[in-house]
């Protein structure tokens, strides 16, 4: 059996990022205490696809009532996998995002921008047999922040990974090849590693674009080793 590769501490943003100012106050000072894990936490949740809605990876469909959301069409698709490449099956992928206008549906987001009636801006589906999952929705836009005078979100849609159990959740985010303002996020730029920081952007991918529908990007995501995706929630690795 091939020896797993060791955690690289410095791949993973830390908890404390100067520049991403909520961080400073979000972030511990104290040594971590370990707490040990209830039954639940340890044998828990089993998901199957008759946990799922139909049209649960489908954000263009799922919440849309009087018509068709707003915005950019696109395919996110990838594959869940290990170090060594091999597919992770079965395995629960949400994801939420904010509107075409960069808007979320939240009763907290105060941005002037408009909520679209018919985007609900989640979604959720199970890998298959090779790891790989697939959602169709809205191009999501940027919009400001409070942590400089004049700060902005590069469009991100956040990823959430579940294993077989709810201690084992894994949650990161995912940028869009040539997006300007991911240079001057403070929240990416937390990851230190340029290299690190690549995997967050998923490239435009034109093979699975949908011709006078969609346009693709694809988005892989490796749960451990030297080429882990970045998780904002394990600062400690995977």
């Amino acid at each position: 059996m091939k020896p797993l590769a060791p955690r690289d501490r410095q791949w993973h943003p830390p908890a404390l990022a100067p520049a991403y100012k909520t961080s400073v106050t979000r972030s511990p000072r104290m040594p971590l205490m370990p707490l040990e894990q209830s039954a639940s936490e340890l044998t828990g949740p089993v998901f199957g696809q008759g946990d799922l809605g139909p049209h649960d990876h489908d954000l263009i469909r799922n919440y849309a009532s009087s018509g068709d959301p707003i915005g950019e069409r696109i395919i996110i698709h990838g594959r869940v996998q290990d170090e060594d490449g091999r597919p992770v099956p079965h395995t629960l992928v949400e994801i939420w995002q904010a509107n075409a206008a960069g808007r979320y549906r939240h009763v907290n987001d105060s941005y002037l921008a408009p909520v679209d009636p018919n985007f609900g801006g989640c979604g959720r589906i199970l890998t298959d047999a090779t790891g790989a999952f697939r959602f169709h929705t809205i191009k999501p836009g940027a919009y400001p922040w409070p942590n400089g005078p004049n700060s902005w979100r590069p469009a991100h849609i956040h990823f959430s990974v579940f294993g077989t159990a709810f201690a084992q959740r894994l949650i990161t985010q995912m940028y869009f090849q040539g997006d300007p303002l991911i240079d001057l996020c403070p929240i990416v730029q937390a990851v230190a590693d340029p290299q690190a920081r690549a995997l967050l952007t998923a490239p435009l991918d034109l093979e699975a674009t949908v011709p006078f529908d969609s346009i693709a990007y694809r988005f892989d995501i490796t749960l451990r080793g030297r080429r882990a995706t970045p998780f904002e929630n394990r600062t400690e690795g995977t």
